[in-house]
């Protein structure tokens, strides 16, 4: 799979708890990116935060910390993520997305043992 050399980094972030149709929110954006044939998503669980409503999020306070932030990547070609956005439009009912530019420098996976 190639990605163009000017992509884009859609971060999605959201909440440990949150759901869709059962599953973990982020887990249920990662397994959609899939599906769709997104390069490829990573999650990354924060140790503290908070969002527009200002409720703090943090491991260090025992009753919060079943809720901490979480955080979905993905990059690929503009087209494919833009096209990618309704998807998430229908998933996060409450969170925030961002949208940058990014310099995609390599992308590439080892084939097996024989690869070069």
């Amino acid at each position: 799979m190639r990605i163009p050399t000017d992509g884009k980094l859609l971060r999605v972030f959201i909440g440990e708890r949150d759901k869709w149709q059962g599953l973990p929110l982020y887990e249920a954006i990662v397994n959609m990116a899939r599906k769709e044939k997104l390069a490829g998503a990573t999650v990354l669980k924060g140790c503290m935060g908070f969002g527009c409503k200002s409720h703090m999020h943090s491991s260090k306070l025992e009753r919060l910390s079943e809720d901490l932030p979480m955080i979905i990547e993905i990059v690929d070609s503009e087209e494919k993520i833009v096209a990618f956005l309704p998807h998430l439009d229908e998933m996060v009912s409450e969170g925030l997305i961002t949208l940058e530019k990014v310099n995609v420098v390599m992308y590439r996976a080892n084939s097996g043992p024989s690869a070069k």
